[in-house]
């Protein structure tokens, strides 16, 4: 079987794609800011709640960004295999906490730093198990 590599163009998308991802997820957060205080019980309040976030320009950088990460995906995708990329590219589950830290105050307790660490541990698991497996394959 084929084993595509990983070159270093290829890991500077992966870098990229996570480093969109969390600049995604931060401007998501920031166009609902402004709709934090609406208390949604009805209908009415969902029109709301949907007109704040939609006149946010967060939330118009955010699709932007949606479609950048998807080109820099696919471009990845088409080179290595899903299986290789996806553990790569998981930096986000430590940049999207840090960036909520740093940019939005929000506090991050000992219990969920466990449970991110418990989520990477798993990643690299994983990853490893697929490179066993690619491995014992070429073997045979």
């Amino acid at each position: 079987m084929f084993r595509k590599k990983i070159t270093f163009k290829i890991l500077l998308f992966l870098v990229l794609s996570d480093f969109l991802e969390t600049f995604l997820q931060f401007c998501f957060k920031k166009s609902t800011i402004s709709a934090e205080s609406l208390n949604i019980l009805n209908l009415y309040d969902v029109g709301l709640f949907i007109k704040s976030v939609v006149s946010s320009y967060f939330l118009w950088i955010a699709f932007a960004s949606a479609i950048l990460i998807f080109v820099i995906w696919s471009t990845i995708l088409s080179k290595i295999d899903l299986s290789v990329a996806v553990p790569v590219a998981s930096f986000s589950y430590i940049l999207v906490p840090l960036t909520s830290i740093v940019f939005l105050h929000e506090k991050i307790n000992a219990i969920r730093w466990a449970g991110i660490i418990f989520i990477l541990m798993g990643i690299i698991f994983t990853s490893l198990s697929s490179k066993e497996r690619i491995e014992h394959k070429n073997e045979s």
